[in-house]
């Protein structure tokens, strides 16, 4: 059985990125994989990082947690919306304070290489967009899937990482979000 693990870094329970975020849980359950996740608005944690790389935080309970469940996963989906073309602060706080050296990877003495620590596990990356998605990729260069994808999931690792975009949302309908929201679990059932 697959073991997939959602984060959704959207704060706001009641976004679109929450139903997508069940939709796709539906899906996995329907393929039987075993499914854990986390809400990072949920998460009781100082997202700065606030003395950088030079002296370590000791990392909250929430956050302990949340990496357990990160080193379980097979899989790892990332849903969140881009804002300003980037992760919203919240998610790019819970990246900052996780995702370190000596957990997700370790800078080799005296070389400029690292260790990937997270081989293994694979990823997908769905995100909500105002804008039309070849915009967003072509005109503006992703920058939101740029830093998760190669700056932060295949820097410690992870691969492959897919990636679905879902918009226009601020133009969207009922009808069509409902059509979005098939597409995701149909998505999820796909995880085997």
């Amino acid at each position: 059985m697959k073991k997939i693990l959602i984060i959704n870094g959207h704060p706001n329970e009641d976004s679109l990125n929450f139903a997508i975020t069940e939709s796709y849980k539906n899906g996995a359950l329907k393929s039987e994989a075993v499914v854990k996740e986390i809400i990072i608005s949920a998460l009781h944690f100082n997202p700065n990082l606030q003395y950088g790389y030079r002296k370590r935080m000791e990392l909250e309970p929430d956050l302990t947690d949340a990496w357990q469940k990160i080193l379980w996963a097979d899989h790892l989906v990332w849903v969140h919306p881009v804002w300003w073309g980037g992760l919203p602060a919240i998610t790019k706080g819970f990246i900052d304070r996780l995702f370190l050296p000596g957990l997700a990877f370790q800078y080799r003495e005296n070389s400029v290489w690292w260790d990937k620590l997270l081989t293994g596990k694979t990823a997908h990356i769905i995100t909500t967009l105002d804008q039309p998605s070849l915009y967003y990729r072509f005109f503006f260069g992703r920058p939101s899937v740029n830093q998760l994808k190669k700056s932060v999931l295949e820097f410690c690792g992870v691969k492959p990482v897919k990636v679905t975009y879902v918009g226009i949302v601020k133009t969207s309908d009922e009808k069509l979000r409902q059509k979005w929201l098939k597409k995701i679990e149909k998505i999820g059932e796909m995880q085997k």
